[in-house]
């Protein structure tokens, strides 16, 4: 299971329909409008 990078949200990545490719790595989310949000500033959500 992945971990929506905007919401917290838990998504499976099997069957999971919104993705997003950063830097190599594949991101999960729950909702369009998470995936959405990611895509504008991706560097936001990925800060620890």
């Amino acid at each position: 299971m992945a971990i929506d990078p905007v919401c917290k949200m838990t998504v499976d990545e099997k069957t999971a329909k919104w993705k997003s490719e950063h830097k190599g790595t594949t991101y999960y989310f729950c909702a369009p409008g998470c995936k959405k949000v990611f895509d504008k500033d991706p560097e936001k959500y990925l800060k620890k």
